[in-house]
């Protein structure tokens, strides 16, 4: 699949909607748990502009495929009140996977799709196969364990409150740290990332080619 402008473009369209939804699920979770701070900032929506960060959803993403690398990003942070929700930590927890678990069922749907109509067409074949690469990429990338990323608020619920204090003072560094960890340590994750996708993607063919 070459880097072509046509490939470039339905990459771009993909890393959008899929970001987007990433980042409504936050806020429709977060306000069916009883905060409704992400609607009175008017991020309860499907609007991308409410949602993207120009480096972080779309430049990142763009380098990265350019590059061969795994493609992963963020957007703006959802904000939610924990005082608001249900569930304390395990609410605001709940609020945080849902994002990445929304890029894990988009995935796991269009493998199925591409399953299902095999390789008829090369178009096709390949906006599937986009699909599924960028939405494990945000889910792995988002589900590591590192404030801000969504991974993280797993660790507020069952971390000791030292242990949450700490990374609550890495949490005021968030973007800092997220590029800290793109550009220096970007051959270990680049690796863990390709890892963890495999066996994902190995899931996939076992439950749907078995």
């Amino acid at each position: 699949m070459g880097f072509d402008l046509g490939y470039l473009v339905y990459l771009l369209v993909i890393i959008i909607v899929s970001m987007t939804l990433h980042e409504a699920v936050h806020g429709y979770v977060s306000y069916w748990l009883g905060d409704d701070t992400a609607l009175k900032e008017g991020r309860l929506t499907l609007n991308p502009i409410k949602h993207l960060d120009p480096v972080f959803s779309i430049a990142l993403p763009l380098v990265l495929a350019v590059v061969g690398a795994p493609i992963f990003g963020g957007a703006k942070p959802m904000p939610f009140n924990p005082h608001n929700v249900k569930w304390g930590e395990w609410g605001a927890a709940l609020i945080a996977i849902s994002g990445p678990i929304t890029n894990f069922l988009i995935a796991f749907v269009a493998f199925g799709i591409m399953s299902i109509f095999g390789n008829q067409n090369a178009l096709f074949s390949n906006v599937m196969i986009t699909i599924v690469m960028v939405n494990l990429g945000f889910f792995v990338f988002n589900m590591l364990p590192i404030p801000p990323l969504d991974g993280s608020r797993v660790i507020y619920a069952l971390a000791p409150d030292f242990v949450r204090r700490g990374m609550e003072m890495v949490e005021q560094y968030g973007i800092l740290v997220v590029f800290v960890i793109v550009f220096l340590a970007s051959g270990p994750l680049v690796n863990f990332m390709q890892g963890v996708m495999a066996i994902i993607l190995n899931l996939f063919q076992a439950i749907f080619y078995w």
